[in-house]
């Protein structure tokens, strides 16, 4: 790799180099490396473009990685990527998508990643999306799709921090019996860059479980939408959570649903959105930082801490 492949790895990724285990980078809109193990296999799509990602059933502390990198102006790149997790299997998944983009063109990724999560099955799945270049475009639009079976429990924590030109974001998930879900966003924009998020959740089976924290910042002219939708079908819990730091002539929209089918439904949407206490602000100040580092710090520490 070269020195840009391999930056938007590390961001990405946290890759320094690539990786022992189930790997597969994609770059350019072509498979780069793949490597399957004995619990973890990576075989290439037949009829479309991209994987499927089978996990063996009682799998334990095992990681499988799947980075995309875009180096290119004037590419439109869409995968397909099926994660079968087995039963009682314990796994981290990571993605994410890099863009460095130096020409005037658009670059365009759209991950369509499908979880089937078996009973007792435990993941932890860790998106990061970055984007590089001043005159063109980069254009992120990740779909996540997740089944998730009796006892299942899944975290998923999705990171936008920087130059990504406009984003859609779309999670649509299906929740068994005692099944688990918790979602983690947080979503950085500047400049004139658009985000939108759409979460829908079906808890479908009794005692099923989701909470779904937004945690965004928007400056200069840049604009945010975050839309949920929590459908109730049973005795279960579900609970959105959304915040938003609002600087110079940014906006942010947040448009909550909840539907309750079932008595024994208990559904809760929080947002709040503002600007950056004044008060914080001053404290850090008199530690001898100026205005706008004080400004980084909070934000930095919302977003990430």
């Amino acid at each position: 790799m070269d020195k840009i492949e391999a930056r938007l790895l590390e961001k990405i990724a946290d890759l320094h180099k690539i990786p022992s285990g189930a790997f597969n980078l994609r770059k350019n809109g072509q498979t780069a490396v793949r490597t399957s193990t004995k619990d973890i296999e990576i075989r290439p799509k037949k009829n479309k473009s991209g994987i499927d990602i089978i996990i063996q059933s009682n799998v334990k502390n095992k990681s499988v990685h799947i980075p995309v990198i875009i180096t290119v102006g004037g590419l439109t790149d869409l995968v397909y990527n099926d994660f079968y997790v087995g039963d009682n299997a314990d796994i981290l998944i990571v993605a994410g998508c890099g863009i460095h983009n130096k020409t005037c063109q658009k670059s365009e990724h759209n991950g369509i990643h499908t979880f089937h999560i078996g009973k007792n099955a435990r993941v932890k799945y860790i998106e990061k999306h970055v984007g590089e270049g001043k005159d063109g475009q980069q254009v992120l639009n990740p779909v996540t799709k997740i089944t998730m079976q009796d006892n299942s429990y899944m975290e998923m924590e999705t990171l936008q921090l920087e130059g990504v030109t406009s984003t859609i974001r779309k999670t649509v998930a299906t929740l068994k019996e005692n099944a688990s879900l918790r979602i983690q966003e947080n979503i950085l924009t500047t400049e004139n860059q658009t985000a939108k998020t759409l979460f829908k959740v079906n808890l479908l089976g009794k005692n099923s479980r989701v909470e779904v924290i937004s945690h965004s910042v928007a400056k200069d002219n840049s604009y945010q939408e975050f839309r949920s939708d929590l459908i109730g079908k049973n005795q279960c819990f579900g609970h959105v959570e959304c915040d938003g730091i609002l600087l110079d002539d940014a906006r942010i929209v947040s448009v909550p649903k909840i539907d309750a089918l079932n008595s024994e439904a208990s559904l809760i949407h929080e947002a709040a959105i503002g600007k950056i206490a004044g008060d914080e602000l001053v404290k850090l100040m008199t530690l001898g930082l100026d205005q706008k580092q004080a400004e980084d710090t909070i934000i930095q520490g919302f977003l990430l801490g």
